[in-house]
């Protein structure tokens, strides 16, 4: 496993290189320097990245809610205190874990756990979400095309229906791919 630990503090740091070191097979890379970090984090590719802020400034605390934004990994988040505002900022920034006052070795793997399960079961309800966003959008694309013939031909809904799956199967294509070409020539004939 490869884990990012950022933090300009050397000493916070090796807090949590010592709460890593029982974890087998683990490549730590230590990043302190903020200028370059994002294009750092994708040269190391990490598997996770756990950011220690101590008590930043809202702008740097912004600065490294936009680096979350852009990391597709579980990401732990500690630091010293907070507000409602930067809790709601970092659970849009996607961060898994925001850690309060929670800096100590014995809590680093715990909290790396968390953080990990956290990002797997947010990634499927994404995942969820989008294949059931998708197929709404193909039944609604259905329907249309089911109204074209309808309007167009005079056919009841099932006989329409009927006739696009039967296309499908002997053009050996989805029944949204004939739904589309349906839609696709009713525009270019004038059709609205």
């Amino acid at each position: 496993m490869r884990i990012a630990i950022i933090d300009e503090s050397a000493a916070r740091a090796s807090v949590i290189r010592e709460g890593l070191a029982a974890l087998p097979q683990c490549e730590i890379f230590v990043l302190t320097e903020r200028r370059g970090m994002v294009a750092r984090i994708g040269e190391i590719a990490p598997d996770i990245v756990l950011m220690d802020l101590g008590n930043p400034s809202r702008d740097v605390l912004e600065e490294y809610f936009a680096v979350s934004r852009v990391l597709d990994r579980p990401i732990a988040m500690f630091v010293d205190e907070s507000d409602n505002e930067s809790i709601a900022a970092s659970v849009e920034a996607g961060v898994s874990s925001y850690v309060v006052d929670g800096l100590a070795a014995n809590r680093i793997k715990p909290i790396l756990d968390l953080a990990v399960m956290r990002f797997n079961a947010f990634a499927r309800l994404q995942k969820d979400l989008a294949e059931a966003k998708g197929k709404l959008a193909e039944r609604e694309t259905i329907d249309k095309a089911k109204r074209i013939l309808m309007d167009s031909r005079g056919l009841p809904e099932p006989k329409a229906y009927a006739e696009m799956r039967s296309a499908a199967m002997s053009q050996s294509k989805r029944i949204i791919d004939i739904a589309e070409a349906i839609i696709t020539a009713h525009r270019l004939m004038g059709g609205a």
